[in-house]
């Protein structure tokens, strides 16, 4: 048994497919980058974070597992957008440019084991029209750069080297073997 220690829903249905029995822990941790960190060393820092407050709420000597995924753009972590217009703005910066998906995942048991999946995203350019559109969806208020693969998004899409589920939030390959492992 897992405890999955996040409330995103596209972490849980990933985590589905991998046919493992798990249980929901939500945690809540400031996700703040400190301004000198590297963002490897932020979305494993926040991962990690994240599993360890899920292993205070977990009944003793459970397995944990957590992830935390960023868009960086030019060195910048982008975050999540405070709100539409600042996710237009994101969107705006991510058209007919490739930028970096970083997605860290954590497995606490007896031990902190961690692992790091970067992938290149595309985007083709984005009209101001469907942009603006997108962002009235409300779809990219809750998403690291202000997009959801798995969603509309998904057609802004020019090219992906990389894990598609590592963009969606949870790379299943590697995550497939941080729990073969514990």
């Amino acid at each position: 048994m897992f405890y999955l220690a996040s409330a995103s829903p596209r972490r849980q249905e990933l985590l589905t497919t991998l046919d493992v029995e798990f249980e929901i822990i939500r945690v809540e941790i400031e996700e703040i980058w400190n301004g000198s960190e590297s963002a490897e060393e932020y979305v494993r820092r926040v991962a990690l974070e994240k599993a360890r407050a899920g292993s205070l709420l977990a009944p003793q000597a459970s397995k944990v597992l957590a992830a935390d995924t960023e868009v960086i753009l030019d060195g910048s972590i982008l975050g999540k957008p405070e709100n539409t217009d600042h996710a237009r703005q994101m969107l705006t910066s991510l058209s007919a440019r490739t930028h970096t998906v970083l997605s860290a995942v954590v497995l606490i048991d007896e031990t902190e084991q961690i692992v790091l999946s970067c992938n290149q995203v595309s985007f083709r350019e984005l009209g101001e029209a469907e942009i603006i559109h997108y962002c009235d969806s409300n779809e990219p208020l809750d998403k690291a750069g202000a997009y959801g693969i798995q969603g509309v998004a998904a057609n802004f899409l020019k090219k992906l080297e990389g894990s598609y589920s590592s963009v969606m939030g949870l790379p299943l390959s590697e995550t497939a073997g941080l729990i073969q492992k514990g």
